[in-house]
């Protein structure tokens, strides 16, 4: 008895065409299925192992433990979707996240090179504020609603409610280092890892 990476058939009226064409995904967070989102959590499974070894192999485990500690999780998250085809809108609702990344990667590459005062990242700390919200806080709150009906149960529900709510605290955690780091920068320790532009 073993487990088959090969997806199940989407029911009929569910799309192969990604939460677009299969908008029942942001409704139906644990049956709907589609083609191209089961293949992007395949691919954003496989991100997370290439970065993993990654961080390990160049020795950075120590200073990146935190990107260690998500990445094991969101695999853990990835794979219900992968091996049993469950929850695979869950796991495309949570790369919305990756939409908020492309500004605080902006912030990130500005902050490398000292371009606090400049417009752009004066900008930019705003609109990141906003997309944070957007596309962090408000689909972690919408999905830990939704898996909280699992809490009493033992299923694959309640193991992803886990994961989830340790989710939760990161990224709260991360929000209050962002605000403090952008709008409280007189609060923020002089002292910090130099690589570790997350805590800043």
């Amino acid at each position: 008895m073993g487990y088959s990476a090969v997806p199940k058939c989407p029911p009929r009226g569910r799309g192969r065409d990604g939460v677009w064409q299969t908008p029942n995904m942001l409704v139906e967070i644990e049956t709907a299925w589609s083609l191209s989102g089961y293949l992007l959590v395949c691919f954003s499974a496989g991100y997370f192992i290439h970065d993993t070894v990654d961080i390990v192999a160049s020795g950075q485990t120590r200073a990146s433990w935190e990107y260690l500690v998500h990445h094991i999780m969101a695999m853990g998250a990835f794979f219900s979707g992968i091996f049993w085809s469950s929850f695979v809108g869950g796991g495309v609702l949570t790369l919305l996240v990756e939409v908020s990344n492309i500004f605080l990667t902006i912030r990130m590459m500005m902050k490398i090179n000292n371009a606090q005062d400049h417009l752009l990242y004066q900008v930019n700390k705003y609109v990141n504020l906003v997309m944070y919200f957007l596309f962090r806080l408000a689909p972690q709150a919408y999905l830990t609603h939704f898996f909280l009906r699992y809490v009493s149960q033992r299923t694959l529900g309640t193991f992803l409610l886990g994961i989830l709510l340790m989710l939760d605290v990161m990224i709260i955690i991360y929000f209050s280092r962002l605000l403090r780091s952008d709008f409280c920068p007189e609060r923020v320790p002089k002292k910090q890892h130099k690589d570790k532009f997350l805590t800043e």
